[in-house]
């Protein structure tokens, strides 16, 4: 870990020495003429909405450039990585629409090309065998928190509070092992880490595509860890490689890998190999400028999927979270991959707006076509309905759908809108419903049904003007009749105009539920 004065960086904290980052205003660079980047998740939880986010970057920049889109598993933390995240990544980012144009890569399938790499770089000099234990690094930590802590104390005169806090820096610097220069091993069998010899002197600069030119010195670099005691290869030894050996051009990513970065840069650069152009993205926070949390929304991409949320609205939502296109708000597929960049990234946090994202998916429902949306919600309907379903379900929705969307901003609502024309008789009623029946609303239904019975259309127009006659006749406003009239027909007192949804249910049905209702047949 990189030791010194802490730093934020959107939601993570980088460890710098004071005053050694500076940044400063930069373009999007130049584009290779073979563009490629990757999505490389962690399978150690779902896919959450910032990885998401970084998906959905990554995928519109290479086909904005007609390049190639690729996805690495980076499963290299054994005892957290599981094949049930895996999975979960995996079919989260297909519902997304973000097909990679090749098979996914398991980071841990190519340990053995990492460890090639570093003993190779042992062989030239690059990286060497350290023999310090996690006890004594431990140790040296302790120690050096110990004296940070001794020169606070009451009674320490100024040199020793300086020698003390000279040393605390000395001990808790970014590690140097006294092994890099050659030093003998402990013993023959000693276990050993191999790490890399961290470059000496001068500035470390990184262009970067968003945060533009950030400079570190190198005094923050330590001699990071390549292969573990237990000869398995880091997730800083991996990472490099597999862009590399994936011939990676960009890599866009969270802020809260900007230090990896440089750590990484000097291992390309002693590799010799191309550095790929990096673009570090602001984190996520909440509405309130707080640490995202579920709270806020920072569910699994499948958890928006179970509420209701269509794929095209979450990726228009996420791609306005920290990139714009001046006032544009509803951004097709096609748009975004025609209009993104990463000159238009922002640098301050993007923060999260649960009823925006309702809202704009609401906006889809209205906008999809009605036998989509019918094929989608089936299955909800069929289970919340115990597969009980009216024969003619399918036909009622598809007249009725246009109805029913504009009343819903999620799957979920117009399910549930829709079972109105799914049930079967006798229906069900909620309380409030119930209480419509009382007092006169029954009397009324009952004088209505003739009426309706002797229509010879049974259309919008003429429900209407029978019910409207009805309610003139006997003196009465028409939600005297019309309110215990919906009741009857859907079980609830909300629903699309009670005469749309007579017209789709048809004469036998509507009369039918009438029927119940007069005769007490009814669920309450």
């Amino acid at each position: 870990m990189l030791r010194g004065a802490p730093l934020a960086f959107g939601r993570g904290v980088v460890f710098l020495r004071r005053k050694s980052l500076t940044r400063v205003h930069q373009s999007e660079p130049a584009c290779p003429m073979s563009v490629i980047t990757r999505f490389a998740p962690s399978p150690t939880g779902m896919l959450h909405i910032g990885g998401a986010r970084t998906a959905l970057f990554n995928y519109l920049f290479a086909k904005r450039h007609n390049g190639k889109f690729l996805l690495r598993i980076e499963d290299t933390d054994r005892a957290r990585s599981t094949p049930a995240a895996t999975q979960a990544i995996l079919e989260g980012r297909e519902w997304l629409g973000l097909p990679p144009d090749a098979p996914p890569v398991m980071q841990f399938d190519q340990a053995a090309r990492h460890t090639e790499i570093a003993l190779d770089m042992i062989a030239r000099g690059t990286a060497f065998r350290c023999y310090a234990t996690p006890e004594e690094l431990q140790a040296r930590r302790d120690l050096g928190e110990e004296k940070r802590q001794a020169a606070k104390a009451n009674g320490v005169s100024e040199d020793a509070k300086a020698a003390l806090l000279a040393e605390a820096n000395e001990l808790l610097a970014p590690y140097r092992s006294p092994w890099r220069d050659g030093a003998p091993a402990p013993s023959e069998d000693a276990p050993y880490t191999v790490r890399l010899r961290a470059p000496d002197g001068g500035d470390r600069i990184l262009e970067d595509g968003v945060q533009g030119r950030v400079t570190i010195q190198a005094r923050e670099l330590d001699d990071m860890i390549l292969l573990r005691a237990d000869g398995t290869p880091t997730y800083m030894l991996a990472v490099v490689v597999d862009y590399h050996d994936m011939e990676v051009s960009h890599v866009i990513r969270g802020d809260d890998h900007l230090t990896n970065a440089f750590r990484q840069a000097q291992l390309f650069r002693i590799l010799g190999w191309h550095l790929p152009a990096f673009a570090h993205i602001p984190l996520i926070h909440g509405p309130d400028g707080a640490k995202l949390s579920k709270r806020h929304g920072d569910l699994g991409v499948d958890a928006y999927r179970a509420q209701g949320f269509l794929p095209n609205a979450l990726c228009n939502y996420l791609l306005r979270l920290g990139w714009s296109h001046g006032d544009d708000e509803i951004i097709s597929r096609d748009q975004a991959i025609e209009w993104f960049g990463l000159q238009a990234i922002g640098r301050a946090a993007a923060r999260f707006d649960a009823d925006k994202l309702t809202s704009l998916n609401g906006h889809y429902i209205r906008q999809a076509e009605d036998v989509k949306l019918i094929d989608l919600i089936m299955p909800s309907l069929t289970e919340s309905l115990n597969s009980n379903l009216a024969s003619d379900t399918a036909g009622r929705l598809e007249k009725g759908m246009s109805g029913l969307k504009e009343r819903a901003k999620t799957l979920v609502e117009l399910s549930e809108n829709a079972e109105i024309y799914a049930r079967t008789r006798p229906l069900a009623l909620d309380e409030k419903a119930a209480r419509l029946l009382q007092d006169d609303g029954k009397q009324h239904l009952g004088l209505l049904r003739p009426r309706l019975d002797s229509l010879g259309e049974w259309n919008l127009e003429g429900l209407e003007k029978a019910t409207r006659d009805y309610a003139e006749n006997a003196g009465i406003k028409l939600g005297k009749a019309a309110h215990p009239l919906r009741a009857v027909l859907t079980g609830r007192t909300v629903s699309p105009g009670i005469f749309e949804v007579m017209e789709i249910l048809g004469r036998d049905e509507t009369l039918g539920r009438l029927d119940d209702a007069l005769s007490g047949k009814n669920k309450l």
